[in-house]
């Protein structure tokens, strides 16, 4: 999917640590030594059971988020901004809602975004470990009707996702369940190991990689051969979003995906899958109408409105576990002001060098 960069796939089948293997000393042996170290960290990871690696990853998210000040200054603004906006609707978890008005909720909030980050690459280095038995296993699906409809009706469909919360072990559940091939674009790393290695492993479980540069045409010539599409996207990677109302206040978001629903007349659905605890998730998924009225622009405006409010609907579940935080969202948000607050919050003994509560 249309994800951060560098995000190796799990096996396809169960049991397939030698298949992984072949696929990493292939990668290393077109690759750099940086990457050869890499791939090999990453099939070390997998091999080590999974707890005391949380746990590592927990202290190394504490450790970051007091090395990186103005990181830590842009996910502030942008949780704060989130956390204010279900506050204001009436939504959001417990800590959510006391993040909006308590400094020092917030603050842990932002600590756990850095967590929650981290437990992401760890799961991106142990992705050749999993299974589809312990994909199912691991995963409590909190909306059964709408991932049937979506994954087992054989229709081709736009599936989007955000820079949230478990990637890689919904796709190979995914990837199981759709039953035809699915396309995605990546920003594609620069390492030739690391990149064969990523797009190779995608295509073993049936996910097939196309540049970000020429996505468009790769993927709507996929959605018409009756092929699927997953995408992320929360974040405006290529600069041609339009702005939408994104808990009260304009963020450009793409309009690519809702381009390419209406252009194909395919269904899009967006989803999450949460962290509940070590090995524990929960899996969501959300139709998005596909407006039938209007001009294309009109439609597709009205489509990329609808994402974003699904983009609310899962976010109110966990905003702590949104590491697209980090990134610039909304334009006011971005640059100087986001300094700015970081400085402020620091001041008053709430920023990143605080004791923990």
């Amino acid at each position: 999917m249309s994800t951060a960069p560098a995000a190796p796939a799990p096996a396809s089948e169960p049991g397939t640590e030698t298949e992984a293997g072949g696929v990493v000393a292939a990668a290393a042996s077109g690759g750099s030594l940086k990457g050869t170290l890499i791939l090999a960290g990453a099939r070390l990871l997998g091999w080590l059971p999974e707890a005391p690696l949380v746990a590592a990853a927990e202290s190394i998210g504490e450790l970051w988020y007091r090395a990186q000040p103005a990181r830590a200054a842009q996910a502030r603004r942008n949780l704060r901004r989130v956390c204010e906006g279900l506050a204001a609707q009436g939504r959001g978890t417990p800590r959510a809602r006391r993040a909006a008005t308590d400094p020092d909720a917030l603050e842990r909030m932002v600590r756990a975004c850095f967590r929650h980050a981290v437990r992401y690459y760890l799961e991106v280095a142990r992705a050749g470990a999993y299974t589809l038995e312990g994909a199912i296993a691991s995963i409590e699906v909190e909306t059964p009707a709408e991932v049937n409809e979506a994954l087992r009706s054989g229709r081709p469909i736009v599936l989007l996702g955000m820079h949230y919360g478990a990637i890689e072990l919904p796709i190979v559940y995914v990837s199981d369940l759709v039953g035809h091939a699915v396309t995605a674009p990546m920003e594609l790393v620069s390492d030739p190991g690391l990149r064969r290695w990523f797009v190779e492993s995608r295509s073993r479980v049936g996910v097939g990689i196309v540049p970000l540069k020429d996505a468009r045409r790769a993927l709507l010539a996929a959605l018409r051969r009756g092929e699927s599409v997953g995408m992320v996207n929360d974040r405006d990677i290529t600069g041609t979003g339009i702005p939408t109302s994104f808990f009260g206040h304009d963020a450009p978001i793409s309009p690519g995906p809702a381009l390419l629903a209406v252009e194909a007349g395919v269904p899009v659905y967006v989803g999450s899958c949460r962290r509940i605890g070590t090995g524990r998730y929960i899996g969501r998924l959300i139709e998005v109408p596909v407006p039938a009225q209007g001009s294309r622009r009109e439609r597709m405006v009205a489509l990329t409105n609808g994402i974003a409010r699904a983009f609310e609907d899962l976010l109110a579940d966990g905003p702590e576990q949104w590491w697209g935080a980090f990134h610039p969202i909304w334009p006011d948000l971005a640059g100087d002001a986001c300094e700015a607050s970081g400085k402020d919050a620091r001041a008053t003994g709430t920023g990143p060098g605080a004791p923990a509560a």
